[in-house]
C-alpha cells in the first residue's frame, strides 16, 4: 500500500497544515518510505523474542502527579481550533 497526495494532503489537513505543491510531495515520498521501511519490518521473525518496555534497567520512571493551578486561561484557548465559552469544540461522536 501506498500513500497517494491526496491521502498525504488528508493528513495535513487533519494536523491543520497548509503545505505547499513541492511540500505535499516531499511529505508524500517520505511517508512512502516510512511505509516501505515497515513492510520490510513485518518480514522480521520476532516470535521467540521477548517483549522490551523499556531500554532502561532502572524500571519505569514515572514523575508523580502534581495538581497546579492554571491561570491563563483565555492563554490556553487560543491554541483550539473552535472555543465557546470557556470550553473546546470538539465533533461530535455518537
Amino acid at each position: 500500500m501506498s500513500i497517494s497526495s491526496e491521502d498525504a494532503r488528508h493528513v495535513a489537513g487533519l494536523a491543520r497544515l497548509e503545505l505547499t505543491d513541492k511540500e505535499l510531495r516531499a511529505y508524500t515520498e517520505q511517508l512512502n518510505q516510512i511505509l516501505n521501511y515497515a513492510r520490510e519490518l513485518e518480514k522480521l521473525h520476532t516470535d521467540n523474542i521477548e517483549p522490551t518496555y523499556s531500554s532502561l534497567n532502572t524500571g519505569t520512571l514515572l514523575r508523580e502527579d502534581k495538581v497546579c493551578n492554571f491561570t491563563d486561561q483565555a492563554g490556553l484557548l487560543e491554541n483550539g481550533p473552535e472555543v465557546a465559552g470557556s470550553s473546546f469544540v470538539v465533533p461530535r461522536i455518537l
